[in-house]
């Protein structure tokens, strides 16, 4: 029993020691804007993501987190909570329809998309993590553009 409870102690000091020692054990919170959307149907569906190919995603399958916001006087704004520092990129989809997918016309996305550090997407300058991404080592907001191409 006694070598139980020195064990427990033991372990248990060792994580706060670790949690000290460790700068990941830091999170932020990293709260994302968007604004000028063209109407407010639907939601704005905000991904997430901190590996590099994990962008471009069209089927959503390779976020880190997602959250869906409402749309207010053409305006969504959400935070993510509790992200460690690291390296992150944002994709954003104005889903029209809710159906948490980028929905195309003959090629193009017909609902808007947006990333992190774009202000354009076109064929020669199409999304990637590494381009769209950002260093998290404080609490941060980011603006995003929504492009309707």
């Amino acid at each position: 029993m006694k070598i139980a409870i020195i064990t427990l102690i033991a372990f248990a000091f060792s994580l706060t020691l670790y949690s000290f020692a460790n700068p990941n054990s830091e999170t932020y919170s990293l709260t994302i804007e968007v604004k000028n959307l063209r109407n407010k149907k639907g939601v704005v569906q905000f991904a997430l993501y901190n590996k590099d190919g994990s962008i471009p995603d069209e089927e959503y399958e390779n976020y880190y987190k997602i959250i869906k916001g409402e749309i207010v006087n053409g305006s969504s704004t959400i935070t993510f909570k509790n992200i460690p520092s690291g390296k992150y990129a944002v994709n954003i989809l104005h889903d029209e329809n809710k159906n948490g997918k980028i929905d195309k016309g003959f090629i193009l996305p017909v609902e808007g998309i947006g990333f992190s550090n774009y202000q354009s997407i076109g064929f020669t300058n199409m999304p990637n993590f590494s381009k769209a991404s950002f260093e998290l080592k404080e609490n941060k907001t980011n603006r995003v553009k929504v492009i309707y191409l």
